[in-house]
């Protein structure tokens, strides 16, 4: 068991020290999942919990927020 994990271990070290334009790609994919996860969360979704509603009311104010959202009042 230990041996096959050793194994497919090298199969794929061997295979990221070969690559020429997967490294490429690679560094694309990371800075554009960096970009979808750090900056667009930063931009368009603020943390409204932190804010507002601190300790045990939580759950009051998630409550009310999804009620005043809906459409409610």
């Amino acid at each position: 068991m230990k041996r096959t994990v050793i194994n497919i271990w090298n199969f794929y070290l061997e295979g990221f020290r070969n690559m020429t334009l997967g490294r490429t790609l690679w560094f694309i994919i990371l800075v554009k999942l960096f970009i979808l996860f750090f900056v667009l969360r930063l931009l368009f979704f603020p943390r409204f919990l932190n804010t507002p509603a601190v300790g045990d009311d939580k759950e009051g104010y998630v409550s009310e927020e999804l009620i005043h959202r809906a459409g409610g009042s």
